[in-house]
């Protein structure tokens, strides 16, 4: 890993009308628009729907690193993340970012860690971390 401080440039460019084009730097450009509830088309990624995303990918890859270093054998995670978008005080924010993590493992694998191995994750997340919303993680560990 680099030494900190991370740095992460991304341009965003538009015409008066249509998508806006995202790029970074070695990655492929990504289509954004407003979302319908912004009298957007829907039908492409919006600012709200990618932070969203981060904050369940993040929630992924904390936990794919924290269960490494534990040595906690796992064989699939599936999340959803929920953003709820409200007014406050006059200022449009997010409230508050639910987490649905469900956690697959292999016969005999301690499922109380693999728990408190998720509910560190959701606590160690970068993203999450840098929201003033409230988390709330629900995870469920089954046995495949």
């Amino acid at each position: 890993m680099d030494a900190f401080p991370h740095e992460y440039k991304v341009a965003a460019s538009a015409a008066s009308e249509g998508e806006i084009t995202l790029t970074a730097e070695g990655l492929e450009s990504l289509p954004s628009a407003a979302p319908a509830q912004f009298d957007g088309p829907g039908d492409r990624w919006s600012p709200e729907d990618l932070l969203v995303a981060s904050v369940a990918d993040c929630f992924i890859l904390t936990f794919r690193a924290i269960a490494k270093f534990s040595k906690l054998e796992w064989t699939a995670l599936e999340c959803s993340a929920t953003g709820t978008l409200d007014k406050v005080d006059r200022t449009t924010c997010f409230t508050a970012f639910t987490i649905n993590a469900k956690l697959q493992v292999p016969d005999g694998t301690d499922t109380d860690k693999a728990h408190k191995l998720l509910e560190k994750s959701e606590a160690s997340c970068l993203v999450t971390n840098s929201l003033k919303s409230t988390v709330t993680l629900n995870a469920e560990v089954t046995v495949s």
